[in-house]
């Protein structure tokens, strides 16, 4: 595995393990049903050595686990399924397919509908507060705790004087300076 450049970053550790195209089909291919390696192979046309590489990245980092199967008259067989860290990637892979649904739409329309099991009513990713209420994307902002860079963070307000207005506007970052200051939060 390529190293972290920046450990402190949630993102960059998550893209060292998940920021592979081959890794993200796997995982869509597990949200679907398939766990053993010959049907990944077969559903995604890849390389033997390049899945193997990627299904063992998954399970080295708790994404997915081995499990031991065996079907009559035939040896034991490995299946690769996902975990809870795995599963709480269902969020991520539907965000990514609501993206590529609306910015690079299929012209027969999008493969997949994303709908309420219980009430069969379509849903959508978003952000979610701690009393249950959606929060629009606009309204999110990231805090910089004490783990934040502080070479970041002083780029980060160089940057924001030279930015254009509608720039600023859509910057997700808290100003430092503003009324939230102060507040704790994650990358």
């Amino acid at each position: 595995m390529a190293s972290v450049p920046e450990p402190s970053c949630s993102i960059a550790r998550s893209l060292d393990v998940l920021g592979e195209r081959w890794t993200f089909l796997i995982l869509r291919d597990a949200f679907e049903g398939i766990t053993r390696f010959e049907d990944f192979r077969e559903s995604l046309g890849v390389a033997t050595d390049v899945l193997s590489a990627r299904l063992s990245a998954l399970v080295e980092h708790g994404v997915m686990e081995k499990a031991e199967y065996r079907e009559p008259g035939v040896r034991r067989r490995l299946a690769y399924v996902l975990t809870d860290a795995g599963r709480e990637l269902f969020v991520i892979l539907t965000g990514l397919q609501e993206w590529g649904d609306r910015h690079l739409p299929w012209p027969e329309g999008p493969s997949l509908l994303r709908l309420s099991e219980r009430t069969g009513e379509p849903v959508h990713v978003g952000f979610i507060g701690s009393h249950g209420q959606e929060v629009p994307p606009q309204d999110v902002v990231y805090v910089p705790t004490s783990a934040y860079p502080q070479r970041r963070l002083a780029a980060q307000a160089r940057r924001k004087q030279s930015l254009p207005p509608q720039a600023r506007s859509a910057s997700h970052f808290l100003d430092l300076a503003g009324p939230a200051a102060g507040r704790d939060g994650g990358d």
